[in-house]
């Protein structure tokens, strides 16, 4: 292999420049939109550059710091290096790395948190102000100037739209066999000339195969070899298989009442280690021919198309573990025709979840005894993650499904509160939820109907006397019947937790 054969234009072998070149070449106080969702896809060695550069105008007594706009959350090489030297001002529209967690919790970073399918309609709506530059990693550049994506698409092809200066990172360690996977569509349009997306089967293709790129806006060229950021997945315990075991029973139950077909229906699964059990009881499970319609591929997804349980996937990126990256790469030609890439504005399209009736089966941190969902924030106001792509597929799925364990910190915090410190799915939009205790069908439920079905099947044991006393309290008490509810205590279990650790009432609270 020759030391440029991945840069096939002609015009950009003379952009090829150093990592701490082309972060020269980022203006002070700009916007960058950076590739990568979940650790996929994302450049690996202009950001950390761009991180020591302003740790060192830091030192010289000039800080400055960056917007910084990516498909969904990075990797230390991103959002670690430059949260570490408080190089950005503003970050959206989704993280999950400990550093930056820590700088917006503690105010030094601005976060705003958005719905991934909003993110690219928002930028073209300029709701988020002007975007100066894109650095995209790339498996590859073609001779009139298409880039061959990398493991994830995401916001990709709206920052190279948008972006006035384009960075290119072409990272050799990304096989080049990825050409052909992605289904890059530019045929969305502005209101009012919007049209309808002609997607009507997971693997359906609509768009093309590589990104479009204007040459004249590319400024530098970086030739990397790196990985991907593959964090190994924790074993899977047996409180995630209690909630996979409750799910297979409740789409057991769902086809023989009719309302689900014998192989599903598109599943979608946010990323974790209950979202592997959830993979891998489907592998060991009665459904054939299943397909998935979601934003992240993880190990248990690959497990099922080499079990031939899952026919396909159609997402935005991959979340793997080394092992799992070592097994897409080393059979990558058994797969190349079963998974599709395409760009988040489409993986998490509402139009397109709606009318593929998909399975939407996320992680939350807490649900109230009502069905409200919190995935975000800890006590209310202290930022975890961020909502990603859950709000896209609750809103719209066929089933809007969330899952947890019941208790926390060995059984000191409840999973199931009066009221959830912070909402992000109203009960309004959430079907069924389960946790290792059990399975809550919520679907044509009233308020109270939903608050017994909660209590009974999914809060731990050592919580269930508390929550029905305070429901049978609220139930007598509250303003109204129709929410039973006792404001001045509903979030007094979280006030308790802070103060000491513990979600358990010393006492019996008063009315």
């Amino acid at each position: 292999m020759t030391q440029h054969s991945r840069i096939q234009c002609p015009k950009l072998l003379d952009k090829v420049m150093s990592a701490e070149q082309a972060a020269a070449l980022i203006p002070e106080g700009a916007t960058v939109g950076m590739s990568g969702f979940t650790g996929s896809g994302a450049p690996k060695e202009v950001p950390q550059a761009l991180a020591a550069r302003i740790e060192h105008s830091v030192a010289q007594g000039h800080p400055f710091r960056i917007n910084l706009w990516t498909g969904a959350s990075t990797g230390p090489e991103i959002d670690g290096a430059l949260a570490k030297a408080n190089g950005i001002q503003m970050r959206l529209p989704y993280q999950s790395d400990p550093i930056g967690r820590q700088r917006i919790n503690e105010g030094a970073m601005d976060y705003m948190d958005v719905h991934l399918s909003h993110v690219a309609q928002y930028a073209w709506f300029g709701f988020f102000g002007k975007l100066d530059v894109a650095v995209i990693e790339v498996a590859g550049i073609l001779p009139d100037g298409s880039l061959i994506p990398s493991t994830s698409v995401g916001n990709n092809k709206t920052w190279l739209d948008l972006a006035d200066l384009v960075i290119l990172e072409v990272n050799e360690r990304q096989p080049i066999g990825l050409a052909g996977m992605h289904d890059v569509y530019y045929g969305t349009q502005l209101p009012p000339n919007r049209v309808p997306i002609q997607i009507t089967h997971t693997q359906d293709r609509i768009g093309e195969q590589y990104l479009r790129c204007d040459p004249n806006k590319v400024i530098a060229v970086v030739q990397t070899n790196k990985p991907d950021r593959n964090s190994p997945f924790k074993p899977v315990d047996d409180k995630a298989r209690r909630i996979a075991g409750h799910l297979i029973e409740f789409f057991q139950h769902e086809v023989k009442r009719g309302r689900l077909p014998a192989n599903l229906l598109p599943l979608q699964s946010g990323v974790g280690n209950i979202a592997n059990a959830v993979m891998g009881a489907l592998t060991d499970g009665p459904f054939e021919n299943l397909t998935a319609f979601t934003e992240v591929m993880q190990d248990g997804m690959l497990g099922m198309l080499r079990s031939g349980k899952l026919k396909n996937v159609s997402c935005t990126g991959f979340s793997l573990s080394p092992e799992g990256e070592r097994e897409f790469v080393d059979n990558l030609d058994f797969y190349r025709d079963k998974i599709v890439i395409r760009p988040q504005e489409i993986s998490n399209h509402p139009e397109l979840i709606r009318r593929l009736g998909v399975i939407a089966m996320n992680a939350m941190i807490e649900a109230d005894i009502y069905g409200n969902v919190n995935s975000t924030h800890v006590y209310g106001s202290a930022i975890m993650n961020g909502i990603g792509g859950s709000g896209d597929f609750a809103r719209n799925a066929y089933l809007a499904i969330f899952m947890a364990n019941a208790s926390a910190k060995g059984g000191e915090l409840s999973c199931i509160v009066p009221a959830v410190s912070h909402v992000d799915h109203t009960e309004h939009d959430v079907h069924i939820l389960v946790t290792d205790e059990g399975l809550a069908d919520l679907r044509g439920l009233s308020p109270k109907q939903r608050a017994k079905v909660i209590i009974a099947n999914c809060a731990a044991p050592e919580f269930k006397d508390e929550l029905q006393d305070y429901y049978d309290r609220a139930l007598h008490h509250s303003y109204g019947k129709h929410t039973p509810m006792l404001p001045g205590e509903a979030l007094s279990w979280h006030e308790r937790a802070m103060r000491t650790g513990s979600m358990h009432a010393k006492h019996k609270e008063t009315v």
